[in-house]
């Protein structure tokens, strides 16, 4: 039996190189940017606007009688007459000054209240305790007593403020102290760091984040404490100038103040959020979609 073989055929196909123009190369585009891209400052400013707007409709049609609230535009009006005989300026002054004094010392007797008792098992049994009671008493209530130890003049209100202050940032503090990755520790050991070659190169960095969120937290307790503050025995400051316009009835002169305790409340954020880009660079965040 002869068996014939047949020619090899080849069943491959025949791959030649493909050039990019023979494709339709489209680059992929993540589903959140193929949205239209409405400019963020805009977004940001529609809501306050719309309000505004909405406002100003309830005022001009009556439905806002000015003995309730006065409209944006007598408030715009009023704050402008202030500005220009000086009492609104002069005013923000003076709580800006005791808000400043209030939070340095808050930020040195919180922050080393939370060193102390973070960095030191001693520190925690003798501190902690005591702070956890006191942060539970309303600052609020304390103001009678400042007032009888301190007096009626900048003391008991500077006092306040660093009352409110000095809690939010031993809690951050703290918790971030006590939150550093104990591997971290154990790796910066290996490497022959001291005790203070750690805590700074270590310990401080991985609390920074904390740190700065308790900072954000007291301001916004500082400007709270302050309007406490400034209605009890002031003769100066923005919470003088609502007392002042409380006892006559004009609800425009205390929105003015209400809005520029909100704005430099809004500064002050401003300010420490663009701090914290700045210090935490190592650190990747989500930043939204």
């Amino acid at each position: 039996m002869s068996i014939s073989h047949a020619p090899p055929t080849s069943s491959e196909p025949d791959i030649s190189p493909i050039s990019a123009h023979d494709l339709d190369l489209r680059p992929l585009v993540p589903a959140s940017s193929r949205r239209t891209r409405v400019p963020r400052w805009l977004r940001r400013t529609t809501g306050p606007v719309l309000l505004l707007a909405l406002w100003q409709l309830l005022s001009s049609t009556g439905a806002l009688q000015p003995d309730v609230l006065a409209s944006p535009g007598r408030i715009a009006q009023v704050a402008g007459d202030m500005v220009a005989d000086g009492s609104l300026p002069a005013a923000m002054g003076t709580s800006l000054q005791r808000v400043a004094a209030g939070l340095l010392l808050g930020l040195v007797v919180g922050t080393g209240l939370a060193l102390l008792s973070g960095l030191f098992r001693i520190g925690e049994d003798l501190v902690d305790a005591p702070v956890q009671m006191l942060r539970t008493v309303p600052f609020v209530g304390l103001i009678p007593l400042f007032i009888i130890w301190f007096g009626i003049g900048e003391a008991p209100k500077v006092a306040i403020i660093t009352l409110g202050v000095t809690f939010p940032l031993y809690l951050n503090v703290y918790a971030g102290i006590r939150g550093v990755d104990a591997q971290l520790i154990e790796a910066g050991e290996s490497l022959g760091l001291s005790r203070w070659g750690l805590v700074r190169h270590v310990v401080l960095p991985g609390a920074l984040p904390n740190a700065m969120t308790g900072l954000r937290y007291s301001l916004g307790i500082a400007w709270l404490a302050l309007v406490f503050a400034e209605q009890v025995n002031a003769d100066s400051g923005i919470g003088f100038l609502m007392v002042q316009a409380r006892d006559f009835l004009r609800t425009d002169v205390i929105v003015v103040c209400l809005v520029v305790y909100a704005f430099l409340g809004l500064l002050a954020d401003f300010i420490v959020r663009s701090l914290e880009r700045l210090l935490l660079q190592w650190r990747p965040t989500f930043t939204g979609r």
